[in-house]
């Protein structure tokens, strides 16, 4: 297969190119996008943006257990749908969890066969499993993952800094990363003023019903206040000290906050083994815009203020931070709890979103900053560089796919997307693939249309319709 575009988006530069795969693999990347006998069979999209397949290193899929939530078959469905040819799946929400080689069995047998796009796995770090993490990373996961608050699920429990001095001299022999929910429990509520709450965080046993609320659970502003930036802050700077006193890469997921994203950057610049995503809803909304009610929006951390979104996006421009994950996490739409913040499960699904609200939030606002300093098409190729960069390349280093995946570049898997930096579209939930339609994106405006997504040289999306089905492996 050839695939040409005037806007191929390498590692060195957007320009003109043909991209030559053979057996799954990119085998040649022509300059020029040479048009003659050898190659009159590409497939040339015009001008239409080629960037590497998107790595997604955080997605809870729930399956099996929680199928109902999401699945296999719909989370790799609204992937292809995305451009996201790789996710790495996280060992909760499942049951059950991937702390031990039978989840992680249970999870391959509930997967296999039934993907559309590739798929790793993350273990889990709970109290008690250490004795359990050499033989997870035998059998094939790519890193841990870990809470320091209660994950909102029982079978998950979070741990405490005496679990994490039992497992980390493990992780550090095995030279694999630590993926950590960083919010400090004893923080959480602290200047809360609502009384009555009934989970800290979550739902431990979700309920279908219709809530009874109480006024001030309505509010998204009383359920800010029970997780402030301080919890975030606290937890990082425990994950910095342990860190850098056993060695271990610690990786700080979904930082909501410009004090977070502060602590990681002078841990960086101290030597420390440390790296950090935030998420396209903390990129794309902010505190001030969410009404009353408006539980589709809850997450956790939550959505803060716009001071804090305009903070995580020039910590992303720096490298502060080094990449965007969505935190894909569906539930039914009744564990939304009927608009009462407290009841209602933390989670946003955008999986299939993520590509243009990242461009929409951050690569068209930095384009159209830098287009005063540079040509607009220079601008343009920084912004698409930068973006294949937070979403494609850094994640898959990150889960150790980096020789093969995050990259157009020969000896790589011919993992790609199509699409069209330009467009414009307004999100309409009916039309989206994954199993629950709910999201905060609906009747939003984005930029950046998914034409085509290729996985291994095989085009398995295209132009809204999934082209080759189960195309994907477990890795």
């Amino acid at each position: 297969m050839i695939l040409r575009s005037t806007r191929v988006v390498l590692p060195d530069g957007v320009r003109p190119a043909s991209i030559h795969v053979e057996d799954g693999r990119i085998v040649r990347v022509e300059p020029g996008a040479p048009r003659g006998a050898a190659d009159a069979g590409a497939i040339d999209v015009g001008s239409l943006a080629v960037s590497p397949g998107i790595v997604d290193p955080h997605v809870h899929v729930n399956e099996p257990g929680r199928t109902e939530w999401e699945g296999f078959d719909t989370a790799t469905r609204a992937a292809a749908a995305g451009g996201v040819t790789t996710i790495v799946d996280m060992p909760l929400n499942a049951v059950p969890p991937t702390t031990t080689v039978e989840g992680l069995e249970a999870k391959r047998a509930a997967a296999r066969g039934r993907v559309h796009v590739d798929v790793a796995f993350w273990g889990g770090v709970v109290p008690g499993n250490a004795r359990a993490l050499d033989a997870l990373v035998d059998a094939g996961v790519r890193g841990f993952k870990c809470f320091l608050a209660p994950s909102g699920v029982d079978e998950f429990p979070h741990v405490g800094e005496d679990d994490l001095r039992e497992a980390m001299p493990i992780l550090a022999r095995r030279n694999v990363p630590l993926l950590v929910h960083a919010e400090d429990p004893t923080c959480l509520m602290t200047s809360a003023s609502v009384a009555s709450v009934a989970s800290v965080t979550r739902p431990t046993r979700p309920t279908y019903q219709t809530h009874q609320t109480h006024p001030t659970h309505q509010t998204y502003q009383a359920y800010l206040a029970t997780r402030p930036p301080h919890a975030e802050v606290a937890a990082i700077e425990l994950m910095i000290r342990l860190s850098r006193e056993f060695g271990v890469h610690v990786h700080v997921v979904h930082v909501a906050c410009a004090e977070g994203a502060n602590a990681i950057a002078r841990a960086k610049a101290d030597g420390v083994r440390i790296s950090a995503e935030t998420c396209p809803h903390y990129l794309t909304f902010a505190a001030e815009e969410i009404r009353d009610g408006a539980t589709e929006f809850k997450c956790a951390p939550p959505i803060r203020e716009a001071a804090h979104r305009a903070a995580l996006r020039r910590a992303l421009q720096s490298g502060a931070l080094d990449f965007v994950a969505t935190d894909h996490s569906p539930a039914p739409p009744a564990m939304k709890c009927a608009g009462d913040f407290m009841q209602a499960w933390g989670g946003i699904a955008s999986l299939e979103l993520s590509l243009p609200a990242v461009w929409s939030a951050v690569g068209r606002a930095f384009q159209a900053r830098d287009g005063e300093t540079m040509s607009p098409g220079d601008a343009e190729s920084v912004a698409l560089r930068m973006l294949a960069r937070w979403m494609s390349e850094a994640p898959a280093a990150l889960a150790g796919l980096g020789a093969h995946k995050g990259r157009i570049a020969v000896g790589g898997d011919a993992d790609l997307v199509v699409w069209d930096p330009d467009a414009e579209w307004t999100v309409d939930p009916l039309r989206m693939q994954q199993r629950h339609k709910l999201t905060p994106y609906a009747g939003r405006a984005l930029r950046g249309v998914v034409r085509a997504t290729y996985l291994r040289g095989e085009r398995v999306w295209n132009e809204g319709v999934l082209a080759r089905p189960k195309s994907g492996q477990l890795l």
